[in-house]
């Protein structure tokens, strides 16, 4: 890694990073949605339902967007991974680019997630484990997936919360 990395991220770590016990409490209480862009309704809805074992819980009207949808799955502790879709207006394929989405990791029990990535394998979906704890893998529409089966608030061994 090059030093000027290191420094810089030091810098940051040094500003805005406290102890514990010195970090002021959230004005959040938790992700509501996050909200991707679905190219077939029932496509993404038996992906994340049927693969992955999250339930749909709404399909309503998108109010910003006449013809489209919005519909949500339960990724549960109350949080949602929502979907539009907006038929009639050519968008491209996925990118990464800066202000987008990386990938979205979502949380699972480690009891289930060797039955979740034996699902991904059965259904044909390339994946890719990592530490053994982590599988990435491409949505439908090529949005990047990660299942990650360490307790909310620690990353590979590490407390991040």
């Amino acid at each position: 890694m090059s030093t000027d990395i290191e420094t810089r991220r030091a810098a940051v770590r040094e500003r805005y990073l406290r102890p514990v016990g010195e970090r002021p409490a959230s004005t959040a209480r938790g992700l509501h949605h996050t909200a991707l862009v679905s190219s077939d309704v029932e496509r993404t809805v038996a992906f994340y339902q049927d693969v992955l074992g999250f339930p749909l819980t709404e399909l309503i009207d998108n109010r910003d967007y006449p013809g489209s949808s919005h519909f949500f799955h339960d990724i549960g502790n109350g949080n949602l991974l929502a979907f539009f879709d907006f038929p009639g207006l050519d968008l491209g394929p996925y990118a990464e680019v800066l202000g987008g989405l990386h990938h979205v990791a979502i949380s699972v029990d480690p009891a289930r997630w060797e039955e979740l990535v034996g699902r991904l394998a059965d259904a044909g979906v390339e994946h890719e484990v990592h530490s053994g704890v982590s599988v990435y893998f491409r949505d439908p529409d090529g949005a990047r997936i990660e299942l990650i089966s360490d307790p909310l608030g620690e990353m590979y061994g590490h407390q991040v919360l």
